[in-house]
């Protein structure tokens, strides 16, 4: 099962991270997508694009009027979402302009800390 892991790192430890597993071999297996901050994984993963990655998790390629027939919503609101998950690098565009999430399975990682 191909599992993409949604964390929160900071930018510059994140990087670190990727350049010791790309010297490592380990990056091609891992796929892993960083947030700044917990704030920011709420704000790009909201309730309305959490229902969409669920609908879109192995599905393959599929066009945005597939995609909001499949979370049964409006066609205006999914384009501003998968836009916004496009832009987060979530999401990826086709050669021929559908959207895909290349994954079956979403694992989110992360340690809150006391304040």
């Amino acid at each position: 099962m191909k599992t993409v892991t949604l964390e929160v790192k900071a930018p510059k430890v994140a990087m670190a991270d990727f350049a010791a597993a790309w010297k490592s071999g380990k990056a091609a297996r891992e796929a892993r997508i960083a947030f700044a901050t917990p704030e920011l994984l709420w704000k790009v993963l909201t309730a309305k694009r959490w229902e969409l990655l669920k609908a879109l998790c192995g599905a393959g390629p599929v066009s945005i009027r597939e995609a909001s027939r499949r979370v049964e919503r409006d066609v205006k609101a999914v384009h501003a979402d998968i836009s916004a998950l496009l832009a987060a690098g979530v999401l990826e565009r086709t050669e021929d302009g559908q959207v895909t999430f290349p994954y079956e399975a979403v694992k989110v990682e992360f340690l809150l800390h006391a304040a």
